[in-house]
């Protein structure tokens, strides 16, 4: 998935339709789902094989027909095997436009009074009809398929809270709240500084802790270390650029903090499988 910063900003669909599709099978750059959040909510629904999710410090594996709903927010992360999986991003606040009666729910997820229930298996199967409609509208776009997902979406929160899909306590009184922040804090360190030489003692020091805890922390947030996670993120934004510019292999290594091509070549081997190389993707993937 196209995600170039762990806290992203980029403009979701269009103006009056803030809704994006995407499809991710193992060709895509992007198809392991690193470590990110978003201020827009994202529905993903799995076609094939399974996708380890972990939000904030939860995780479960989705399979076949689950559906993952991610509440604005939410640091997560999915790991696919053998997995095809699509996900759509919105903005919510298209649902708060010209409907007085329906924002006052709205405005419950909007708040994060209510948090939707982030896995629905096969056995929901209204909300597994509604989101599959959903998606087949995005994907296929025919005429009028806007109305089905604006509709359908309605239906989702609607069945959302008649049958009470949802939490209620708010992010911050949770106990693992700090520590997600925290994360949060770092991860948005290694996206602004990827590019350029990082030590240890800078990403230890982002987030005001000693370099031995820092790594202890940071291995039980996402077993890895540090530096591991740093370089695997810096593949990703090598692999996107490999695959959607014509910049050459060595200036794409230079580009992504790796100053010896042969290590930049070693790395991307460790964690793709392959050699770098060119492979185009649709460009709103």
């Amino acid at each position: 998935m196209q995600y170039y910063n762990y806290s992203e900003n980029k403009q979701r669909g269009t103006f009056d339709f803030p809704f994006e599709f995407y499809h991710v099978d193992s060709s895509h750059p992007r198809y392991e789902m690193a470590y990110h959040w978003h201020v827009e909510y994202e529905i993903i629904r799995i076609l094939t094989g399974t996708l380890h999710v972990t939000m904030d410090e939860k995780e479960f594996t989705a399979t076949p027909g689950d559906i993952v709903f991610v509440n604005s927010g939410i640091l997560h992360s999915g790991i696919p095997s053998d997995c095809v999986y699509q996900c759509i991003v919105f903005d919510m606040n298209a649902f708060l436009k010209n409907n007085p009666r329906c924002s006052t729910y709205i405005k419950q997820i909007i708040d994060h009074s209510a948090f939707v229930y982030h896995h629905f298996t096969l056995k929901n199967q209204q909300i597994h009809q509604i989101v599959w409609d959903i998606f087949n509208a995005m994907e296929s776009q025919k005429t009028g398929y806007e109305l089905i997902v604006f509709g359908e979406l309605y239906h989702f929160f609607g069945v959302v809270f008649s049958e009470q899909l949802y939490f209620s306590d708010s992010p911050q009184d949770r106990r693992d709240y700090r520590k997600i922040m925290q994360l949060k804090k770092v991860l948005d360190y290694m996206e602004a500084n990827y590019s350029s030489p990082v030590t240890l003692e800078q990403l230890s020091a982002s987030v005001n802790m000693s370099p031995k805890y820092f790594c202890r922390f940071f291995y039980q947030m996402t077993h890895r270390t540090p530096i591991d996670y740093l370089n695997y993120q810096r593949i990703e934004h090598a692999s996107y650029q490999l695959a959607t510019t014509d910049v050459s292999v060595t200036e794409v290594a230079y580009n992504c903090g790796f100053n010896d091509l042969s290590y930049f070549i070693k790395t991307y081997k460790k964690y793709k499988g392959i050699t770098p190389g060119k492979s185009k993707i649709r460009a709103n993937e």
